[in-house]
């Protein structure tokens, strides 16, 4: 089976053995890496991923006679079903069965399981620097009560990359906003990246002047600039909206498609008062 031609479908539209398929792989260790690589990015689809998979994907996080490049994929391919698990709470879906549209694509024991071991994992500090980054990464999609302790030190730390991942940590993590406002300021782009989305998901009022100013820039990065056209909508609708208007203009269709849609969240009648302060 070519999992390089069918991960360039829409996962909906993979084989319906896909699941199957996926786990012999990643259980394979004789398996050639592109293709354990390639399993396990493709395992972590909400469209597909179940407790097996789940299951196969923490066991190679946890192999130490499994590449490093390997280890840090499987990671991060369970955070989007820990944050799916988390942000749908278990109390909040009374009565569903296995064969419901809505049940989770994991199950509570599942969902558990993963946040201990990975916590576990982060622990042991002899594994690898990418590996232990990319589990917390990972894990911070459903909050734990370790984790504010844990981006603390990450954000601390005089290592560039562990400065990423903390603030990349921060979107999930509460209590961060001064950390946040600082980091706009970060000369190095991709963690200012990270800031923006960081300020976006907590809509900090006082970051806007380093958001609107990116909006402002003619010489934006494009990444940079696209995550500041989706924050801006949450941080500051009101003087959002002319400048996101300018951007809808942009020869660059990625650009103005984000600031269409941006434009129409800022105009929801759901917006909130952003004349209060943030609670961070």
């Amino acid at each position: 089976m070519d999992l390089a031609r069918i991960a360039q479908q829409l996962p909906w539209l993979w084989p319906s053995n896909i699941d199957s398929t996926l786990l012999a792989i990643l259980r394979d260790r004789q398996a050639a890496e592109l293709e354990r690589l390639q399993a396990a990015e493709m395992a972590g689809e909400g469209a597909i991923i179940n407790d097996e998979l789940a299951g196969a994907l923490l066991s190679v996080v946890g192999d130490a006679n499994t590449s490093e490049e390997l280890r840090t994929r499987a990671a991060l391919s369970l955070g989007p079903v820990l944050e799916h698990m988390d942000t749908d709470s278990f109390g909040d879906l009374p009565g569903l069965d296995e064969d419901s549209f809505d049940a989770p694509p994991i199950s509570e024991h599942t969902f558990r399981r993963i946040q201990q071991s990975l916590h576990a994992r982060y622990q042991e500090t002899d594994i690898p620097k990418e590996v232990r980054r990319r589990i917390l990464e990972a894990s911070v999609r459903a909050p734990a009560d370790w984790h504010p302790d844990a981006v603390r030190a990450a954000y601390s730390s005089e290592d560039r990359d562990w400065r990423l991942t903390a603030v990349f940590a921060m979107r999930w993590v509460a209590g961060f906003g001064d950390e946040i406002v600082a980091a706009l300021d970060d000369p190095d782009d991709e963690i200012r990246y990270e800031a923006v989305w960081a300020a976006g998901n907590w809509e900090i009022d006082g970051t806007w002047p380093h958001v609107s100013a990116l909006l402002s820039a003619p010489d934006t990065d494009k990444a940079l600039l696209l995550a500041a056209i989706e924050a801006a909508a949450s941080i500051n609708p009101r003087e959002a909206k002319p400048l996101l208007a300018e951007l809808t203009d942009s020869q660059d269709t990625d650009i103005a498609d984000a600031a269409d849609s941006a434009m129409m969240m800022a105009s929801s009648p759901f917006d909130h008062d952003f004349d209060d302060e943030s609670e961070l």
